[in-house]
């Protein structure tokens, strides 16, 4: 009676499965096979987003192991092996019974289970001995197919139509943190945002981003990004603060990601109350400084190029302006990284950022953010949503990265 309101072709969770097993044959030659737990990894590997355990052999056909929701599982999802349980302790069975019996040796997502459940599994799976699969699937999902970078480079659009297209007729200095934040909400959802973005590493989180008026972009942050903001509350560090307001003379920086169909692209827009000409001359020069290291990293987001390579570039470049205390945040909320991959997570593969030396792929998706704190006044600076290509960083969320005046 039901029809699914969206299904991944099964060519295209396919591919993703055989990317996963080519990188296993590199990472992990030892695995048999690769088995994940949660549900954003479940949904990029099957199409449903549903707690479970989703069993992927070296050889053969996965199956998807659930407690529940498998009547929404067999309507979202191609893959047909899915497979109720009620233990670990049945997967041996119910995988063997399914033609994909379990390994001596599994590649697993450990950064998926807390430690009360890796201890269950361990028990129940006494016998199988577990490697750390999450490198895979990191690298797996950094690189984007085909169907992935048309729903990436639609979503980007309707972002860059919210912050620079619509935005900027909404706003007017005088409005608090909170009033901006609520107005941003408005506008993205009148786009189609899904109202929802997830972060991969453990612990963090997101809503809707970071609204910072004036030195709210220099505040201590516990995020691990450049812009710091006051926030809602110390239990919702998001968003923006009703005590704040937006004064003549002062930024405002949005940084807040969209999200359509599941995928988020980042961007950030620093808006200014006050005509061009009342700027200072430190926001703009940290500003431009900011919009020279990202169009430098974007001519140079090429297969083959070292993120750790480019990174200690922007370094060199803030260094050689003069601009180095400030560039990233002011200390100490400086961050040490200019561009993370996006996709279904806001934190992905790759990082540009040092130690991250194995070179970018064509098609990985990456959000590069230079900022600069002034102190005393607040941030500026940029983010946009690249593709990487053979002729360097395709951006998805726009083309003007000046700040926006309004008077």
């Amino acid at each position: 009676m039901f029809e699914a309101l969206e299904r991944i072709p099964l060519e295209e969770i396919r591919g993703r499965w055989a990317r996963c097993r080519d990188l296993l044959n590199i990472h992990l030659p030892q695995a048999g096979g690769l088995m994940v737990f949660t549900k954003v990894n479940i949904y990029w590997l099957t199409g449903t987003l549903i707690q479970g355990v989703f069993w992927l052999p070296r050889d053969g056909e996965p199956v998807l192991f659930l407690r529940r929701g498998i009547d929404r599982a067999r309507l979202e999802s191609p893959l047909s092996g899915i497979v109720e349980f009620r233990s670990y302790r049945d997967l041996p069975r119910l995988a063997a019974e399914a033609g994909c019996p379990l390994p001596p040796v599994v590649a697993a997502e450990k950064g998926g289970l807390p430690w009360n459940l890796a201890e269950s599994l361990q028990k129940n799976l006494g016998e199988i001995a577990f490697l750390s699969g999450d490198g895979v699937l990191a690298r797996a999902r950094g690189v984007k197919s085909a169907w992935e970078l048309a729903k990436m480079r639609l979503c980007g659009a309707r972002h860059d139509e919210a912050l620079h297209g619509l935005m900027p007729s909404r706003l007017r200095p005088g409005m608090n943190e909170r009033e901006i934040s609520h107005l941003t909400w408005q506008v993205f959802f009148e786009l189609g945002h899904m109202g929802h973005m997830r972060m991969g590493a453990f612990g963090e989180e997101i809503f809707l981003g970071h609204v910072s008026a004036g030195d709210s972009g220099n505040y201590p942050s516990a995020f691990d990004g450049p812009l710091g903001l006051r926030g809602e509350h110390p239990s919702l560090p998001f968003m923006g603060y009703r005590g704040k307001t937006w004064k003549q003379g002062e930024p405002l920086a949005l940084d807040c990601g969209f999200c359509l169909e599941g995928y988020a692209t980042d961007k950030t827009q620093v808006y200014w109350a006050g005509p061009r000409s009342s700027i200072p001359d430190a926001a703009r020069r940290g500003h431009d400084l900011c919009v020279e290291v990202q169009a430098w990293l974007a001519d140079n987001l090429l297969p083959g190029a070292t993120p750790s390579e480019l990174y200690r570039r922007s370094l060199d470049m803030a260094a050689a302006a003069g601009l180095s205390e400030g560039f990233m945040a002011l200390a100490p909320n400086t961050v040490k990284f200019v561009g993370h991959g996006i996709g279904l997570a806001i934190d992905g593969w790759p990082v540009i950022a040092e130690g991250f030396d194995e070179p970018l792929e064509e098609n990985q998706v990456v959000a590069l953010e230079p900022k600069f704190g002034v102190p005393g006044l607040g941030m500026v600076g940029v983010e946009n949503t690249f593709v990487v290509t053979s002729r360097g960083g395709e951006c998805i969320t726009g083309s003007d990265y000046a700040i926006i005046c309004l008077e």
